[in-house]
């Protein structure tokens, strides 16, 4: 059986061409695809194409953005058996983390990519990134699809998206997840690792376009003026706060940073705890510098990369949750995106 496939093009490297006389780039007409990607016509698929209206530069993204592209998946969700989304890399782990807070009950795959040199280089990794994502969302197994989550394939490799977080502007493979296995791995086969992938849910589709954005991070660093984190905490229009702590969740423990935690969660600010550590996890108590965090009853993070616990949060906040619930909905899995 033939799949469908919706290409979604948002913006980003992967959609311009170098014009030759002059040296600049200018925007691809993804319409015109076969034209310069003439390999698809080879795979197995029929692909339909949306292209946002103004494509958008990965760094000007923001809420509405995602709302959109929400808008834009829950209308075709039916009629497809899987979607490619075309990004700017900048921000890609940020908006394929929101989709998988968002989109609710997905039951297909969503795969998210993008290049580091546009499609009309001659040494381009965007053929091969499109090409390959194209397969993976086609990809099902006695009529039903093999993912089920929204993922970034990047480089040879796909990977959970909510696990995902940009460690290189010049490589090509600018993609790692630090704490979670990869899911697939392409080569002279197209593998999958099965026993990573998440299992389908029994709810039904939905997409939660409710997002709040009065949120705000807050990285220490040894010899940080110590009336910074008061003057964001005394904001009264902030609602939630994101801690990026040393190591386990640790944190200076001089007087005026414990008191402005204090005064947090006494002004009912939402508190998460991650760690600024590319690998690891929190673990309150573990040192005497996080007891604290303990003490106050914050959310803890665990292994949480910082795209997903903003875009979690921006989610939960959306919802209108708040205290025990929202920390316990934080602290639970729920899209694959901690290992607690």
């Amino acid at each position: 059986m033939k799949r469908k496939i919706l290409l979604i093009y948002t913006g980003g490297t992967i959609g311009m061409i170098k014009e030759y006389s002059t040296g600049t780039l200018k925007p691809f007409d993804f319409n015109a695809l076969l034209k310069h990607i003439p390999e698809i016509e080879l795979i197995d698929v029929d692909i339909d194409i949306n292209v946002f209206e103004k494509p958008i530069d990965s760094s000007d993204i923001d809420i509405n953005d995602w709302i959109k592209l929400g808008n834009i998946l829950e209308n075709s969700y039916f009629k497809y058996d899987g979607f490619v989304i075309l990004h700017g890399t900048d921000t890609m782990s940020y908006t394929a983390s929101m989709m998988s807070f968002m989109l609710q009950g997905l039951k297909k795959p969503v795969v998210f990519t993008g290049s580091q040199l546009p499609i009309g280089e001659l040494r381009t990794d965007a053929k091969e990134n499109l090409i390959t994502s194209i397969y993976y969302a086609s990809l099902y197994e006695n009529d039903k699809p093999v993912i089920n989550e929204v993922c970034i394939y990047f480089e040879y490799k796909l990977y959970r998206a909510n696990r995902t977080t940009k460690f290189s502007a010049e490589h090509f493979d600018a993609y790692i997840s630090p704490n979670y296995p990869k899911l697939g791995e392409s080569g002279v086969n197209l593998g999958v690792f099965k026993e990573y992938l998440l299992k389908p849910g029994h709810t039904d589709f939905k997409v939660n376009k409710n997002l709040a954005n009065k949120i705000d991070i807050f990285t220490f660093f040894p010899g940080k003026y110590k009336y910074l984190l008061d003057r964001m905490v005394s904001d009264n229009d902030l609602e939630g706060i994101i801690l990026r702590t040393f190591g386990s969740g640790n944190i200076p423990s001089d007087k005026e940073t414990l008191r402005a935690l204090h005064k947090a969660k006494e002004l009912g600010k939402e508190i998460i705890v991650i760690t600024q550590c590319v690998r690891g996890n929190v673990n309150f108590g573990k040192y005497h510098n996080s007891l604290i965090f303990k003490d106050l009853g914050v959310i803890c993070g665990y292994d949480i990369t910082v795209e997903a616990a903003t875009t979690k949060l921006m989610h939960l906040l959306g919802q209108n949750l708040k205290g025990k619930i929202l920390k316990k909905q934080f602290e639970e899995n729920l899209s694959g995106e901690i290992s607690n």
